[in-house]
């Protein structure tokens, strides 16, 4: 995916474990690295630091950004933030999930509404959009017309909310209204799956409402 002056987004997807409602499976993360050919921003860290590494390709690296703290986003973000030698980002509403599985690592700084992260010369704006876990963001890049989700949105709906940290209500509010304001036009990219389009999901809010998940 490539924008103007070599700007792209380069996804990787890696596979490895992760425990969902008490039982372990196999899950496929989506690993996304924006920038040129000189400096990027590596967004989540999931299974396999090798893989990410190689996505990145020598780049200079601005920072490890954690769409949120669930494990299979960032359990590897501190060997991969070392690796890189870049600093790993988390919303602080995220640090009581964070723990669950890093107890002595520590992200090395904050992402909070409306930052603006600049890499490749671009402008990056983070949206806090809780509600799948309490510091859940996504990533606004109008110069290339797109959204990292995380996990706050898919193709059919937005991620789960289950206890102790998920939010039905809230994730849905995010997701009206901060998301759905986006240009129709805006290429959704997730932490799973395929990609998608604000204009593709937006008409399907009260569905999702009514089904209540």
């Amino acid at each position: 995916m490539s924008g103007h002056g070599g700007l792209r987004f380069d996804l990787t997807v890696t596979r490895g474990p992760h425990v969902v409602d008490g039982r372990a499976v196999e899950l496929e993360n989506n690993a996304w690295v924006l920038g040129d050919d000189a400096e990027c921003l590596v967004v989540d860290a999931p299974h396999d630091a090798d893989a990410v590494a190689a996505a990145v390709a020598g780049r200079r690296v601005v920072a490890v950004a954690c769409t949120h703290a669930h494990g299979d986003h960032v359990r590897l973000a501190p060997e991969v933030g070392r690796r890189l030698g870049a600093p790993v980002l988390l919303h602080p509403a995220d640090l009581p999930v964070w723990r669950r599985v890093h107890p002595v690592d520590s992200p090395a700084g904050s992402l909070s509404d409306g930052q603006v992260i600049t890499v490749a010369g671009t402008e990056v704006v983070v949206r806090h959009t809780p509600g799948h876990t309490p510091g859940s963001v996504c990533l606004e890049v109008a110069a290339l017309e797109s959204v990292l989700t995380g996990d706050t949105l898919f193709p059919g709906g937005p991620g789960a909310t289950r206890p102790p940290f998920g939010d039905f209500p809230l994730i849905i509010a995010s997701v009206r209204d901060r998301l759905f304001r986006l240009p129709s036009h805006t290429r959704v990219l997730p932490g799973h799956g395929p990609t998608t389009t604000i204009g593709a999901e937006a008409p399907h809010l009260a569905e999702w409402i009514e089904r209540g998940w």
